[in-house]
């Protein structure tokens, strides 16, 4: 009799990441099945039936990703990462405020609600300051404002873009980095490893060309990430670190996290590690 938990992926489609934790599992003869989230239909006044004891969440998009484990998290069946961390890390001011309530360093941030009052937020903090849409991953519409020209022309735009998200203006400090920040992973209660990310250019995401190097995971690394995963609901995270003059600050808590980059760099075989804990948390469920 085969006692080990089946393993579902919920996935978009098949990258790098999902081919790599996808190997893993099978040399560890793990059962899995692939669940293709374009072909998901979850019914929602029943138990879905999907024939696995835990699933890995893969998806490409946060609101898939989100509504589809919500509804598994209501059911009771074990996911990695949980509902509650996937809804605060996908959105930035939540996540902002989970730090602040747990006490983790991070930038100064202000929240707005009209142009108005949103050009006044950017003034009280100082140029240049950094708008972010509340949702969003790899670098993606986040704007550095140097002067009051700029703030203006931004927040016209976002103003005119429909969605109701954009209108609420979420703008953080600048950091004066030195060239690069830190993205550290974090498994259950340990930081795994972390990269650095430089950049000549301010945003520093490999998606956008930053290159990665290995960054020492000090007993003060591991413990501030820790503490910011905690905050977050705890899981698979990916931490993003800035060296601010006053120490680390935590920036973004990211819940699908990509590692292409980071296993070579670190010499860490972070799938195995994922899937270590997400086997621990279907033997947990059992």
């Amino acid at each position: 009799m085969n006692n080990k938990p089946r393993v579902g992926v919920l996935l978009s489609r098949v990258r790098v990441e999902e081919k790599l934790l996808l190997a893993e599992l099978e040399s560890r003869g793990v059962e899995t099945k692939v669940i293709d989230d374009r072909e998901l239909v979850l019914a929602v006044e029943q138990r879905p039936e999907l024939g696995v004891d835990v699933i890995l969440e893969r998806c490409i998009q946060h609101g898939t990703a989100l509504y589809a484990l919500a509804v598994l998290d209501a059911w009771g069946i074990p996911t990695v990462n949980r509902y509650e961390v996937a809804e605060i890390c996908g959105n930035k001011l939540l996540t902002t405020m989970r730090l602040i309530r747990d006490g983790v360093p991070s930038p100064r941030t202000r929240v707005a609600f009209t142009p108005e009052s949103a050009l006044a937020a950017i003034e009280e903090l100082g140029y240049p300051v950094v708008l972010k849409p509340l949702i969003g991953s790899w670098g993606r519409l986040i704007s550095k404002v140097n002067d009051r020209e700029a703030a203006e022309a931004i927040v016209e735009h976002k103003d005119v873009l429909g969605n109701y998200l954009h209108s609420i203006y979420y703008i953080q400090e600048y950091i004066q980095k030195p060239g690069r920040d830190i993205r550290a992973f974090v498994v259950g209660s340990e930081t795994i490893a972390a990269i650095y990310r430089a950049s000549d250019h301010w945003i520093t995401n490999t998606a956008r060309g930053g290159q990665a190097s290995n960054c020492p995971v000090t007993p003060e690394l591991d413990a501030l990430c820790v503490r910011a995963a905690r905050a977050v609901g705890g899981g698979v995270v990916a931490i993003d670190l800035l060296e601010a003059p006053e120490g680390l600050l935590v920036n973004e808590v990211n819940y699908t996290m990509e590692f292409r980059n980071s296993i070579d760099t670190t010499g860490v075989n972070i799938p195995a590690r994922v899937v270590d804990y997400v086997l621990e948390v279907a033997r947990a469920a059992r």
